[in-house]
């Protein structure tokens, strides 16, 4: 039999729960178990790759230390690779036992926590501990503690030896709507995935050709933009009639394109560009096909005001001016 310790503490001398899980350790070698620990704290790197681990285990032990609130970041992590990248099938044939020291308030409900997150990953669950240490050496040194340990240690080793079965829990019913919408992996790809993530030159790689990606769509978008902005105005600017003392603006609100097109004239010289304009001379109001059926030679400013199709406000002297300064139609 074979059983895997995953310690999620940051591995401090004076962490009670390196003293617990040693004692389980001590057992279960007694008992001729095969025991491997995996210290979380010095695996930060490959901590997606650890659900593999879980391959050749019958059981597994998760050991939490609980400094402030909670189980820790590096735990916690642990359990999103198995969520991630774990072979879900390997993981619904293995009991885990979830061990909690905690040296602060909350060594219950982070208990229930791994207990309830192994079930939602399709574990099998098998009776734990949790403890309130105060005083890790008075701990370490009480007899009775020791003892309530290591009957713990050899319930561990029935429960994954006898394989026995435990009473359903609803969290396996919600296991199975979470699992329809998470990706279908194999197992093999599982695996493939985890270590491109541990990898972190693959890693660096991929965010590179995403900003390059990224980038490359903003050029995109710029251009294209850049191509709205001058629509129109090339034409203006080609069809211009200048017109001696004529100092004027111009200001066309194109409704579809929600785009104000400005014609800014000083005698001989034409402005023409997209900007918000509060004090033009001229108002109008057209959408986007009336004005390029006018730069198009289809018609005329004079003609879509009558019509209705375009709207002014200002100097109508102005407004006539339109069609001299910009002859489309000839």
């Amino acid at each position: 039999m074979k059983v895997n310790i995953y310690y999620g503490g940051r591995g401090l001398i004076e962490d009670p729960t390196l003293y617990v899980i040693n004692k389980i350790e001590e057992v279960l070698k007694e008992l001729r178990v095969d025991v491997t620990r995996y210290n979380l704290f010095e695996l930060k790197n490959t901590i997606t790759t650890l659900p593999q681990t879980l391959k050749e285990a019958d059981g597994i032990v998760l050991a939490a230390s609980v400094e402030w609130r909670g189980i820790g970041g590096l735990m916690q992590e642990f359990l999103d690779a198995c969520w991630l990248y774990g072979d879900k099938n390997r993981i619904s044939t293995l009991y885990m036992s979830p061990v909690v020291v905690a040296t602060t308030y909350g060594e219950k409900e982070a208990l229930l926590d791994l207990k309830s997150a192994w079930e939602l990953l399709g574990g099998l669950p098998c009776s734990g501990m949790s403890a309130y240490v105060e005083d890790s050496v008075d701990f370490e040194m009480n007899r009775e503690y020791s003892e309530i340990i290591e009957k713990k240690a050899e319930n561990i080793y029935r429960t994954i030896s006898q394989k026995k079965k435990a009473l359903p829990s609803s969290n396996y019913a919600i296991k199975q709507n979470l699992i329809k919408d998470s990706m279908n992996l194999t197992p093999q790809e599982s695996e493939q995935l985890s270590k491109y993530v541990s990898d972190d030159i693959y890693v660096k790689k991929q965010k590179e050709d995403i900003e390059q990606l990224t980038n490359m769509f903003k050029d995109m978008l710029t251009q294209q933009g850049n191509k709205v902005d001058f629509e129109f105005v090339n034409d203006f600017n080609n069809k211009f009639a200048p017109q001696e003392d004529v100092e004027v603006t111009y200001a066309f609100y194109i409704e579809d394109k929600d785009r104000t097109l400005v014609l800014d004239i000083n005698n001989a010289h034409l402005d023409c560009k997209y900007e918000k304009c509060e004090n033009a001379d001229v108002f109008a109001k057209l959408n986007y096909e009336v004005l390029n059926n006018i730069v198009r030679g289809r018609s005329t400013f004079q003609r879509a005001f009558m019509t209705g199709e375009m709207t002014a406000k200002g100097n109508f002297n102005t407004l006539r001016l339109l069609d001299q300064l910009f002859p489309f139609e000839e």
